[in-house]
């Protein structure tokens, strides 16, 4: 009997080793599938290419290494962003930055009443040629970093206020104002830029 239970116990050992493989590979697929989606996020929260793809690369690594805490069933998506967000928050602490405080005073027209003080009026094509991909990649990393994650979240990476609270370990409502204060902030730095007043 006992020779019984032992011939079962590494056939029960090889199945499960087996089901954990398969699960390792699953997920490892799924998140390979998400990998454009976070270079295009740490683009935004980063400022260069180069920075962006060492944050990538962590990511994963720590994703890779943390495969068994995520919870199957569970948003994949938000869990990978949430890493690669609080991976660039230390970043960004090691880097000490400091948060812009200047308060804003135009209000959510600024970009339009700059262009009119301008005489650029209407010209929108000349505003465009203006605001390139480069441009606005610069005008996102002059936002301060915790309004950045928000605005990078949201408006870029197209998730949820309920999904970058999740990620981010912020309330909804923290989530809501400072998307609001950082779409502010970076229409005035677009706004210097399409105007040809950036220093």
């Amino acid at each position: 009997m006992s020779a019984a239970v032992s011939d079962v116990q590494p056939e029960v050992d090889a199945r499960r080793i087996a089901e954990e493989a398969r699960d390792r590979v699953r997920f490892e697929e799924e998140m390979l599938e998400l990998s454009d989606q976070a270079y295009r996020v740490a683009r935004r929260l980063v400022s260069t290419r180069e920075e962006a793809e060492d944050l990538v690369q962590e990511t994963y690594a720590r994703a890779f290494r943390s495969w068994r805490s995520f919870t199957p069933g569970t948003n994949l998506r938000a869990w990978l962003f949430r890493i690669l967000t609080n991976l660039n928050i230390d970043r960004g602490r090691r880097e000490q930055r400091s948060p812009d405080t200047q308060p804003m005073e135009e209000g959510d027209y600024y970009l339009y009443n700059r262009l009119e003080e301008s005489g650029a009026g209407n010209d929108e094509e000349q505003v465009v040629e203006r605001l390139s991909q480069d441009t606005i990649v610069d005008a996102l990393a002059s936002v301060p970093h915790g309004f950045r994650d928000v605005v990078v979240l949201v408006d870029i990476g197209d998730f949820s206020y309920q999904d970058a609270a999740q990620i981010l370990d912020i309330p909804i409502g923290t989530v809501m104002s400072r998307l609001h204060r950082g779409r502010r902030i970076l229409k005035s730095a677009l706004a210097e830029e399409a105007t040809g007043d950036a220093t």
